[in-house]
């Protein structure tokens, strides 16, 4: 087992992975590891819906039991967009979503948002202003219910092009 992933004040595994076949198989030389071998080192699923498991998950060694792509967190209900605000937390990122609402006495729109934090795997860097997509998870703590799924940087965008 590799030190750098042991950080946490308590042991860190995998829980779908037996240690014991792992051991055996990290001797052997890594080109001639067959698929199934390869699945005994490191557990990943496609989470479905399209959205495809990132290569850090795949063949990373972070640890991580909260996060879709390497332990048993499921998607399911809604799936939203939005962009990152702060990433100040460890592995939880801060998301706002703007909306309108009309308002029927002045016959417009007002501008409105929420913030929605979410948990971010070790899998994806995500930095202020990207767009994430999250999608809806059981409650992983009090105030988080969704995990990002996918992170689009944000576009370098010339200043002042609205003058």
């Amino acid at each position: 087992m590799d030190s750098h992933i042991q950080v946490e004040t308590g042991y860190q595994k995998q829980q779908n992975i037996f240690l014991g076949n792992k051991k055996v198989l990290l001797k052997k030389d890594p080109s001639k590891l067959t698929t199934a071998e390869r699945r005994k080192l490191r557990y990943w699923k496609n989470v479905g819906l399209g959205f495809k498991t990132p290569k850090t998950a795949i063949e990373g060694t972070y640890i991580d039991k909260k996060c879709p792509f390497t332990s048993n967190v499921s998607i399911r209900g809604r799936i939203l967009t939005g962009v990152v605000k702060s990433t100040k937390m460890q592995k939880s990122i801060v998301i706002r979503r703007d909306y309108l609402k009309w308002v029927r006495k002045y016959r417009r729109y007002e501008r409105r948002h929420k913030n929605v934090t979410a948990h971010c795997s070790p899998a994806f860097k995500p930095k202020v202003g990207d767009t994430v997509i999250v999608g809806e998870c059981r409650p992983l703590s009090k105030t988080i219910r969704f995990n990002v799924l996918k992170v689009t940087p944000k576009s370098i965008r010339k200043k002042f092009t609205d003058y």
